[in-house]
């Protein structure tokens, strides 16, 4: 039961995350072979002020061993 997380900054229209969220859903059924049914999605908004915070210390240095993609960037 795949549940996606994506973080991201505000200001992304509702019709873009539910265009990202039909897209993630496709390619998570397609490739996995799950069924709709069995995959979620979703999304939290963290500032550009907090991301480090938030986001790149926790989700990308702490587990950086478990990144199938890492950033282009660094803090």
């Amino acid at each position: 039961m795949p549940h996606v997380i994506v973080k991201l900054w505000p200001g992304k229209t509702e019709q873009q995350k539910s265009e990202l969220a039909e897209a993630i859903t496709r390619d998570v059924m397609g490739i996995l072979n799950y069924g709709p049914d069995s995959v979620s999605v979703g999304f939290e908004e963290v500032s550009a002020d907090d991301w480090r915070e938030k986001v790149y210390q926790p989700d990308i240095e702490a587990k950086a061993s478990a990144l199938y993609k890492k950033p282009g960037y660094r803090m």
